[in-house]
């Protein structure tokens, strides 16, 4: 199984090192020179796997150079890849038991319910922004709604019970009419 630990942004600098927007809370040993990471969601000429040549802190963000990037343009080709690693799903049997604790793809799936309980739609996604997580949720009409991952709007995630509560602000999930 495979898990998404960061997202690679700008190329920085002429050395091949890139800007990576973190998706796991163990950095350290996810990004560790000599780590393995798979790509998913690159361009063309993208390679398949990384290995980690180095990492620094940079002004707080985390820059990563790979031993098959050499240069700046090889860099820039990496822009916006996801990379992931490689779990063991016993490990993410350890992990679900904390709370607040979940993958990807636990969470696609899930019944959107609102606080009441009635239907809202389906978590068919979840995107990785800078600033916040953000649950893709399809509404019964087709249409598909971003949602922000946050405790004030997503304020319970029942992976047992298959559903999300979503306690959506006005216009969120539905367009405000203009009157």
């Amino acid at each position: 199984m495979r898990l998404v630990v960061a997202r690679v942004g700008r190329a920085h600098g002429i050395r091949g090192e890139v800007t990576i927007a973190v998706h796991t809370d163990d950095p350290g040993a996810r990004f560790a020179p000599g780590s393995v990471l798979f790509t998913a969601g690159g361009g063309p000429g993208v390679p398949s796997r990384l290995q980690v040549n180095g990492v620094r802190d940079h002004n707080g963000v985390l820059l990563l150079s790979f031993t098959e990037i050499g240069d700046r343009t090889a860099a820039e080709a990496l822009r916006g890849t996801r990379l992931e690693i490689e779990v063991d799903p016993a490990d993410h049997d350890a992990a679900a038991q904390e709370p607040d604790a979940w993958y990807d793809h636990d969470l696609v799936g899930l019944a959107a319910v609102d606080p009441a309980g009635e239907p809202i739609g389906t978590v068919v996604a979840v995107e990785h922004l800078p600033a916040q997580d953000l649950l893709e949720v399809e509404l019964p009409d087709g249409e598909r709604r971003l949602v922000p991952l946050v405790r004030a709007i997503v304020p319970e995630v029942d992976l047992s019970g298959r559903r999300v509560v979503i306690d959506a602000p006005p216009g969120l999930l539905s367009d405000l009419d203009a009157d």
